[in-house]
């Protein structure tokens, strides 16, 4: 029996999607619930997942095809014998020795872009792919070296190298004057790249956009993280990083000044009596923002926690659109790429984003003595239209005095 496959529903206001990847053609087995395309939405890619077992009998749109929710994109015919895969949410690939990042300060060095497919397996096979040479174009990995070296770690030996991928056709060369030869590559951009760049280029179009400096002295946190990074984790089985004391810190500031807790809607402001903090995490896709829920009501346990998972599911590409709805301030930590300052662009309809930045020994003035203190730059962008530069200022001085004092954030000061 012919069993049509259906655009499942995306999201709250999502209605459309493009054809990322087909995982399954015509003539292959599938299982129920085996992933059989990826789509991908404006904020995330998704697997659909196939209803029945069967045979895929027929693609009806192409990779690259923009659906609708509810279009049909495929037939299986069900009801011949595949074997039983696993939901692609289920809980094996916990049950894995997944390579999670501990914080978000950590995703900077899995700057390799994986496929749906490669970050599956990856996710099923337990393995590290910042371990793995690629074999693909440009390096990136590809599904049977992710297989090879999964066949590896369980033999205990070197991966055996993967069949080198064909060689792409060379992009057509413009002759230069020295007798060599240039190429260009032309690529479309991901639905979620065209989204990024219009939210970007709509927020300095639509809202007055200014930055506002300050830097801050490191040495209590460092101490403290020093101190009790060790104690942390063996009670709560999470790193101590340093997320969590700015998360914590912004939440200080938000309370004390709430314009910069708010949005513009119309001709009216929304004040939010709780604090969703918005955390830029780079994914092989590009950046996006998952939301920490009530910051401002939960500890540094549960806030490293929250930061540990997005990162992990951020790097797998299984983020939800649900985890990125929402958010009232957002945190961005550019320091992870070595960025020294930066005015960072606010995540609309927020109002406010605070920029971090490297760490670096500078000579500082302490008690009119020169000495050598762990410094960084701090940026705060908003929107002037409703933060006046004195509530700026002081939302960021807050941020400063707090992580040069931790106890604040102990006693609500």
């Amino acid at each position: 029996m012919a069993t049509e496959i259906k655009v499942p529903a995306l999201g709250e206001s999502v209605t459309e999607g493009t054809i990322a990847e087909w995982l399954k053609q015509p003539g292959e087995a599938v299982a129920v619930d085996e992933p059989i395309c990826s789509l991908e939405t404006d904020k995330v890619a998704v697997d659909v997942p196939s209803p029945v077992a069967g045979i895929m009998s027929e693609h009806r749109v192409a990779v690259g095809d923009t659906v609708e929710v509810g279009a049909v994109i495929a037939v299986i015919e069900a009801g011949v014998s595949a074997p039983v895969a696993a939901p692609a949410h289920a809980p094996a690939a916990a049950k894995a020795e997944t390579p999670a990042p501990a914080a978000t300060e950590e995703l900077g060095s899995a700057a390799q872009t994986m496929s749906p497919a490669v970050r599956r397996a990856v996710l099923e096979h337990g393995v590290d792919p910042s371990t793995i040479k690629g074999t693909g174009k440009d390096g990136r990995l590809t599904k049977e070296d992710v297989l090879a070296a999964a066949e590896a770690k369980k033999t205990g030996g070197a991966a055996p190298a993967p069949a080198p991928a064909p060689a792409p056709s060379a992009p057509a060369a413009l002759p230069v004057a020295t007798g060599g030869a240039r190429g260009e590559e032309r690529v479309k951009m991901t639905r979620m790249r065209q989204t990024i760049a219009k939210r970007l280029k709509s927020a300095q179009d639509n809202a007055a956009l200014l930055t506002t400096f300050n830097d801050v002295d490191m040495s209590a946190v460092i101490e403290a993280r020093d101190k009790y990074k060790d104690l942390f984790a063996k009670k709560h089985d999470i790193r101590l990083g340093f997320m969590g004391f700015f998360a914590k810190a912004a939440c200080l500031a938000l309370k004390d000044v709430p314009a910069v807790n708010a949005y513009i809607d119309g001709d009216e402001i929304i004040y939010h009596d709780y604090v969703d903090i918005s955390v830029a995490v780079s994914a092989p896709n590009g950046l996006v923002v998952p939301v920490i829920r009530d910051a401002d009501k939960k500890g540094f346990a549960r806030i490293e926690q929250d930061i540990a998972d997005f990162g992990a599911r951020a790097k797998a590409g299984t983020l939800t659109m649900e985890d990125m709805s929402g958010g009232t301030f957002t945190i961005s930590n550019g320091g992870v790429f070595g960025s020294l300052m930066s005015t960072p662009i606010i995540n609309p309809p927020q109002s406010a984003v605070l920029g971090l930045h490297r760490i670096e020994d500078r000579p500082v003035v302490r008690n009119g003595q020169i000495m050598i203190r762990p410094m960084m730059y701090l940026a705060l962008s908003y929107d002037h239209r409703l933060i006046d530069g004195r509530e700026a200022v002081t939302a960021l001085k807050i941020i400063k005095d707090a992580i040069e004092d931790p106890t604040r954030m102990l006693i609500d000061l």
